[in-house]
C-alpha cells in the first residue's frame, strides 16, 4: 500500500541506523514489524495472565504414557529408606 507520511528526519535516520536498512522504505517496515510483534506479545502474555493453561508436568505427562502404552499406572520407584 502506497501511503505518503511525514517522517521527522532524525527519526528516521536513527531507525536507519538500529535496524541496519539500507532504504527509509526497508527501516520503516522492521520498525513496523517489530512494533507489531511487541504488542502481540504484550497482549499474548496479557492473555495468558487471565486465563492461565493447565499444562501438564513432566512427570503427568511420562505418566500418562507409561498407562497409555502399557495399561498400568505407573508406580513410583523411589522410596524412602528403611531404618
Amino acid at each position: 500500500m502506497k501511503t505518503t507520511i511525514d517522517i521527522p528526519d532524525d527519526l528516521l535516520t536513527g531507525v536507519m541506523e538500529f535496524t541496519g536498512a539500507k532504504t527509509k522504505r526497508d527501516a520503516v517496515v522492521q520498525a513496523l514489524e517489530k512494533y507489531h510483534r511487541r504488542e502481540r506479545v504484550e497482549a499474548f502474555i496479557k492473555r495468558i495472565k487471565e486465563h492461565p493453561l493447565d499444562i501438564p508436568s513432566n512427570d503427568e505427562i511420562e505418566a500418562a504414557d507409561v498407562v497409555e502404552a502399557t495399561g498400568r499406572v505407573k508406580v513410583s520407584q523411589s522410596r524412602a529408606p528403611e531404618a
